[in-house]
């Protein structure tokens, strides 16, 4: 097997025979001076992804938080002009916390709360996507105390992605939005512009996520075209998706094609001059991001070798939900072939707790030694959990040389805060 390909690492990489370097800092001295496990993100990475989801889609195109979460990353997405969409009180609470006007933030979610929507309208959010009739009837609620908000309207309008079951979200049996088909998002619209202080910008519909082809946005956009010709809405947002390449071998097309094919397909539509908006998560962080972890145990059987490493499904739960597929390569040994299959083990206990099944690695790498998985900026951190009482990573930022830690290591005494019975100090 060859050396890792480089179209899997972030854009300020810089390989030696002996070291990795990303913004100009060597991960082994990252591992050393931080610890591992070991989230790494390239600040040039997601700001290029950033600034060219801005520069393709209209005022109003957000970054998709749920990909991955702090304060440094939301103040990262405003600067290069996103807004943020977040779908829980505590995204929302957090990006607020973080610096981000609530005139930048999106409200999305299929089970809003009163007390969400009441803090995001008392907020001044951007928008809030509406998902069904129940929060129809709490906006109702809401703004008939003289409260105003501007919406879009989640619809399913019956696309089916090329993509995991779980992460298919365009086709009418599913738990979002308002479906076409069944008349359910015509009476949805008619609810929404009956009520007063409340103005309805567009349609919304996101058709699943890790998407490689273009086919079933420019479908979803011919759908949503003709459903919504007689609206005169000023705002449409095909929601994201677009998928990232995991492992050698996989292509795919950058934030600005995609977004100059869903404006083509706009453009070819009877919308007219109409907002074009998107909400990229993944496309923005993935590959920005790598993981270091420290090699704790090697195991020869009859089958083939396992490799446990210091973290694991807490840290990468995605090849457990979804089967997702990973590479790997030795910090320290990055120009060297991969001639060993091994499977790369996590340190909790479940069989299942695998983050590659065959992972393929130097000979020589050794118990002590750093390894790395790439394209692991989404849904690693934002997706991790403390299992087995392990503390989640620290994430720190590289760029023009320097490490700054933005999320510092959980400790035992952060696992123990919320116990209310006295514990051992």
């Amino acid at each position: 097997m060859q050396p890792i390909s480089p179209n899997l690492l972030p854009d300020a990489t810089d390989i030696t025979a002996t070291d990795v370097r990303i913004g100009g800092v060597s991960l082994a001295a990252l591992a050393s001076t931080y610890g591992t496990p070991l989230f790494v993100y390239d600040e040039a990475t997601l700001r290029d992804r950033a600034r060219a989801a801005a520069e393709v889609f209209d005022d109003g195109v957000a970054f998709a938080s749920k990909s991955f979460l702090c304060g440094a990353m939301a103040r990262l997405a405003a600067e290069e002009g996103l807004c943020i969409d977040v779908a829980t009180g505590g995204e929302l609470d957090l990006v607020l916390r973080s610096g981000v006007p609530a005139n930048r933030v999106i409200l999305h979610g299929n089970n809003k709360s009163l007390a969400e929507l009441t803090r995001a309208i008392d907020a001044g959010v951007h928008r809030i996507v509406v998902d069904n009739f129940d929060e129809i009837d709490r906006l109702a609620a809401l703004v008939s105390g003289g409260r105003s908000v501007d919406c879009l309207i989640r619809v399913t309008p019956g696309v089916e992605a090329h993509t995991h079951e779980f992460v298919r979200t365009g086709h009418e049996d599913s738990k979002f939005g308002f479906a076409i088909a069944t008349g359910a998002a015509r009476d949805g619209i008619n609810r929404l512009r009956a009520l007063e202080g409340v103005t309805l910008h567009g349609v919304h519909a996101h058709i699943g996520s890790q998407i490689f082809g273009t086919e079933g946005f420019v479908e979803a956009v011919a759908i949503l075209a003709e459903f919504t010709k007689v609206d005169g809405f000023d705002e449409i947002c095909i929601g994201g998706g677009l998928g990232v390449a995991y492992v050698s071998g996989e292509e795919a097309m950058s934030i600005r094609e995609w977004g100059r094919q869903v404006r083509d397909a706009v453009r070819a539509s009877s919308l007219g001059d109409i907002r074009v908006l998107a909400e990229p998560g993944r496309a923005i962080v993935a590959q920005a991001g790598i993981t270091l972890y420290e090699v704790g145990a090697i195991k020869e059987v009859t089958q083939r070798t396992y490799m446990a490493v210091d973290g694991g499904m807490s840290d990468n739960p995605r090849p457990v939900l979804y089967g997702s597929g990973y590479e790997a390569f030795d910090v320290t040994r990055p120009l060297a072939e991969r001639s060993r299959a091994v499977r790369l083990v996590g340190k909790h206990c479940e069989s299942g707790d695998v983050l590659i099944d065959e992972a393929w690695l130097p000979e020589e790498t050794a118990v002590g030694d750093i390894i790395a998985t790439p394209v692991t900026g989404a849904y690693g951190y934002a997706m991790a959990s403390t299992y087995n009482r392990v503390p989640r990573p620290a994430v720190v930022f590289v760029r023009d040389g320097l490490a700054r830690l933005v999320l510092r290591r959980e400790t035992f005494d952060d696992l123990a805060h919320l116990e209310v019975d006295e514990v051992a100090q």
